[in-house]
């Protein structure tokens, strides 16, 4: 029937795309690097080395992960070209819905896989590292920050990884007014870097008893978190360290003892901080690759030769400067000022449901728009 006949030469096309695809995305030597570990791990004293064996293991999840999802995305295409041959032969119309809702669920994967394959930077595999502040607007500003910082929880638990919370200092009356998050899971820092900048909100204000729109900011930094095998020299005289009891609730160790740790890197203002750890010692090592992972991520985006040419420019969190804006009042509309890519169903971006303006982005990066 012409009708599945379309929907038939629509797949097709896709056929020597998935084999590109499997090109683009390197699964022979995935396979090979797969084989390669797990003939690590079943070797003898795989395990004397504890620290090592988890991260061949984390490596090795990681890498079936990605061979996975081509290889489902590969499956639901054979499926689907079953499902339009029944159709056809059995002329049943009233499959045709289903067949053209399988068709474009299949072409919408492909093209979130194939977007995986623009994640070339040399630390977009890694996690990531939001830290959040809140801007111009006060306790709506901070209650703002609170809501971001649950939105991309919600992201990370779509995408099957894990949010991890290092530091946060509370609102004066709701809200954060910072917090920083650890983001693990592969290719978040990927997806992720395409989220910093300032956020704006536009709404009636719950604080408001007069029921007045206010419109609130707050920033979103964002940077790959840097493992121990990356060397960067930091010179102990550039550093200011400071302890301070931790904030929030936590067991025996919090709020009795200065365990949380505060470093401020002198040449570029940059202050990072943890208290999320059960000894100030633990702390200190987060916060220590948190400012080596700033220091990375900063000297990258600005193209520099090496650390020492970092200046430490801030953007103000405020009117202007703002990369995406939600609207709540007086219609609905998340709208991205980059690519101009929007979503009305602002319930279901607070949701974690961003996928579309990440994509964007990556198409607009790729083809450099932006």
């Amino acid at each position: 029937m012409l009708q599945f006949e379309e929907q038939k030469q629509k797949i097709n096309g896709y056929q020597d795309q998935l084999a590109e695809l499997e090109d683009a995305m390197n699964i022979a030597k995935l396979k090979e690097e797969v084989a390669n570990l797990e003939q690590q791990a079943a070797a003898d004293g795989f395990w004397d080395d504890l620290e090592h064996s988890q991260a061949v293991l984390k490596k090795t999840s990681q890498l079936k992960a990605q061979i996975k999802r081509y290889e489902d995305l590969k499956q639901e295409y054979e499926d689907v070209c079953v499902l339009i041959e029944m159709a056809n032969e059995e002329e049943d119309l009233s499959m045709l819905d289903e067949v053209e809702g399988a068709v474009n669920a299949f072409i919408e994967k492909y093209e979130d896989t194939r977007l995986t394959t623009l994640l070339t930077g040399e630390y977009d595999a890694n996690n990531a590292i939001l830290t959040f502040h809140a801007g111009a607007g006060g306790t709506e500003a901070q209650d703002w920050v609170e809501m971001l910082y649950r939105m991309y929880h919600r992201w990370a638990e779509r995408h099957g990884f894990t949010a991890k919370t290092l530091d946060f200092l509370d609102g004066d009356e709701a809200g954060l007014k910072s917090a920083v998050v650890l983001i693990e899971g592969l290719n978040a820092y990927g997806y992720l870097k395409s989220e910093a900048g300032v956020h704006r909100l536009v709404r009636v204000s719950p604080f408001d008893s007069s029921g007045r729109r206010h419109t609130s900011f707050a920033s979103l930094d964002v940077m790959p978190e840097i493992n121990d095998d990356v060397e960067i020299e930091i010179s102990p005289d550039q550093l200011r360290v400071d302890t301070y009891r931790s904030s929030g609730a936590g067991g025996q160790h919090v709020n009795k003892t200065e365990s949380a740790v505060r470093i401020t890197h002198l040449p570029t203002g940059i202050v990072v901080a943890c208290q999320n750890e059960r000894s100030q010692h633990q702390n200190r090592e987060v916060a220590m690759r948190m400012l080596k992972s700033k220091l990375v991520e900063i000297k990258e985006r600005e193209h520099l030769e090496k650390i020492e040419d970092i200046k430490g420019v801030q953007k103000e969190i405020a009117w202007g400067s703002q990369i995406r804006s939600y609207v709540f009042m007086p219609y609905t509309l998340v709208k991205d000022h980059r690519t101009n890519y929007e979503n009305g169903n602002i319930g279901a971006v607070m949701d974690g449901d961003i996928d579309g303006f990440i994509n964007a982005y990556l198409k607009a990066k790729s083809q450099g728009k932006i």
